[in-house]
């Protein structure tokens, strides 16, 4: 399991106050945690190490008492955010946050705004931020991994491992490194340096699940499933309530076919769920399980489950995610039109909210991405490509390399839809290579071109792709299989 998720003047009395607590909760060369109250910080430690360790849920109440005590405690609100089970708690929270930076330190200003930068979708102002505060304590072991996963965000993986690896040498029992850094060499395609990486993690931290859920993850991705779930079965003898490990288990039964008991597995996850967040994870993953076995009506109604939690509490952002989530479901089950109002419905949903204006422009942006598909299923190749154009000019404009990439994939598909299979490979290929949808498509405009070598290689990828429930994964999977066997 990742690590998760991205003003007023104070009297002088105050401030002298909250200098002398700076300087007595983190030494001269750490990010300082600036608050007034000898509780909240210890609250706030408490929940600290909870959260570096992935326990996330059990966290949340200390970063809880920690606002109490301190209402104006940035970084307890920063991490509040992010340990936020909804999406209305996460905006509320990274807002108080941005508002209590004001009386904070400038490492801890720098580590706010680079968060909220990535939360609001410019991640190379986070990216520069977060260098900025490397360059201001290059000797934290906080900076350097805040700064390796930003890297790590954006496949920039030579770089993430430069800096995580430069984190565990600064503190070599600082865990969180050890647990980005072993993703990091699984992406990389180093599984050797990965496994070893989350074994030592393992060893650092041997009573508490996620070490035992990372590297089963790990496990999952090579393919050698029982081992996989092994790992997950001692993550839950640790903590029976860690919800990640049954979504793994579940993975693992699900790319063995065995479908039934992957849903069962993630009932069992839905039942023991300790908030709306972890509810809402079963049943999307309890949709990809239904998606991947062929039955899109059955994922399509887990989503609507999944609608109505956020439904309960108005959470705009979470229902307008669950509405573009239906509309790709239809969209890839060849249902444009029915996509089409969905997709429709979820940006109408953030436009009336109380959002952030990043927010809503964000959104706005990506609606064309969504058009430029639906008609390109429609088969409205002017039109798809006018969309395509007013996404990319987006994307570049924001310099976003994650978005860019998505141009990347639309001018792609579009060649492809056209029968220009080179065009296609070539755009592709600049596309987000750890998408299996992308990596499939690979395969399929290699095969058009007569390269039946580089079309069995990604189709191979995409057919053994092996991670957590993935949508898009499950869009292809069997698709690639089928694709790997005629070639």
């Amino acid at each position: 399991m990742r690590p998760s998720r991205m003003p007023f003047s104070a009297p002088a009395g105050l401030l002298l106050a909250l200098a002398l607590f700076t300087a007595a909760a983190a030494p001269a060369d750490k990010i300082p945690i600036t608050t007034d109250s000898k509780e909240a910080l210890a609250q706030f430690v408490g929940g600290r190490t909870l959260f570096d360790n992935l326990r996330i849920t059990d966290a949340i109440p200390y970063f809880q008492k920690a606002v109490e005590k301190d209402a104006g405690f940035a970084l307890a609100h920063l991490y509040l955010a992010q340990s936020a089970p909804t999406a209305n708690v996460f905006f509320a929270e990274l807002g108080k946050a941005d508002e209590a930076s004001a009386r904070a330190s400038r490492g801890e200003q720098l580590y706010i705004k680079a968060f909220k930068a990535a939360s609001y979708a410019d991640p190379s102002t986070a990216l520069k931020l977060y260098q900025e505060l490397v360059s201001a304590f290059p000797d934290d072991e906080r900076a350097q991994t805040l700064l390796g996963t930003s890297y790590f965000a954006q496949q920039e993986y030579a770089q993430a491992a430069e800096h995580l690896q430069k984190a565990t040498e600064l503190a070599p029992d600082f865990s969180p490194a050890y647990n980005q850094l072993g993703y990091v060499f699984r992406f990389m395609n180093r599984y050797e340096d990965a496994e070893k990486t989350f074994k030592k993690y393992t060893e650092l931290l041997p009573t508490d699940p996620n070490p035992f859920d990372s590297y089963a993850e790990l496990l999952l991705k090579m393919g050698r499933f029982n081992e996989s779930m092994a790992q997950y079965e001692k993550a839950l003898a640790v903590d029976p309530l860690f919800a990640n490990s049954f979504a793994g288990i579940a993975a693992c039964l699900m790319y063995q076919n065995k479908h039934e008991e992957a849903l069962a597995e993630l009932q069992k996850a839905h039942d023991n769920a300790r908030n709306d967040g972890e509810k809402r994870a079963a049943l999307f993953a309890r949709g990809v399980v239904y998606q991947d076995e062929g039955k899109p009506d059955m994922a399509l109604k887990e989503i609507e489950k999944e609608r109505a939690v956020a439904e309960k509490t108005n959470d705009q952002a979470s229902m307008s995610a669950d509405n573009a989530l239906m509309a790709n479901i239809l969209l890839q089950n060849g249902k444009a039109d029915e996509a089409l109002a969905k997709f429709r419905i979820s940006l109408s949903l953030i436009q009336n909210s109380s959002l952030a204006k990043e927010v809503k422009e964000n959104t706005e942006l990506f609606h064309h991405y969504n058009l430029a598909r639906v008609y390109l299923a429609k088969e409205e190749i002017a039109s798809a490509k006018s969309e395509t154009e007013r996404f990319r000019k987006g994307a570049e404009a924001a310099k976003n390399k994650n978005q860019i990439r998505l141009a990347h994939e639309l001018t792609g598909m579009i060649a492809f839809h056209q029968k220009d299979y080179a065009g296609a490979v070539d755009e592709l290929k600049q596309a987000n290579q750890q998408d299996p949808k992308i990596l499939y498509h690979l395969a399929l405009a290699f095969q058009g071109s007569g390269n039946a070598g580089e079309a069995k290689k990604f189709a191979m990828r995409a057919a053994r792709y092996n991670v957590l429930p993935f949508m898009n994964y499950a869009y292809v999977r069997t698709k690639a299989e089928k694709l790997l066997t005629a070639l």
